[in-house]
């Protein structure tokens, strides 16, 4: 558990600094391969106007390139925080073997970080949801699958 304590402290570090710079939200994130860290990340939504620079995005990015790679084999992934709905779906599809967070979403609800009422979206019917969402399937909707079935070249992920 040391070892893994000092690098969750070092993610919350850089997420008191990101604060402090101006640079965004209370968020830092590391990858970790071998007790290397191989990526870093804080929240850059409001510096770079990007909606999607999560801390654990920003690590995962950086982290896959360090690495050369669209997976995170054998990484553990330490954030300040417990991932928003976004940031575990993109860990997911990285494949980490191990995700480890220090505050939960709870905590990050009382700064104003509440992303409860997006998993409260994910499993509402689309004529439910607050953003209006329609699904609509013309006569070609499923070619690119078809495509990608057939392909032999494909790279499975």
């Amino acid at each position: 558990m040391e070892k893994h304590e000092k690098f969750l402290k070092q993610a919350i570090e850089m997420a008191k600094h990101n604060v402090n710079d101006g640079f965004g939200g209370p968020f830092g994130a590391l990858v970790v391969k071998d007790g290397e860290v191989v990526g870093k990340g804080v929240n850059l939504v409001t510096s770079s106007n990007d909606p999607t620079a999560h801390a654990e995005i920003v690590a995962i990015r950086d982290a896959c390139k360090n690495l050369d790679s669209f997976q995170l084999d054998d990484c553990i992934l330490y954030a300040s925080c417990e991932p928003c709905p976004m940031c575990l779906g993109a860990i997911y599809w990285a494949r980490p073997k191990m995700l480890i967070f220090a505050a939960g979403h709870n905590d990050a609800a009382k700064a104003g970080f509440d992303d409860s009422f997006i998993y409260e979206e994910i499993k509402a019917p689309y004529d439910k949801r607050k953003i209006k969402t329609v699904k609509i399937q013309p006569d070609n909707y499923f070619s690119p699958f078809e495509e990608w079935i057939e392909n032999e070249n494909k790279i499975k992920y």
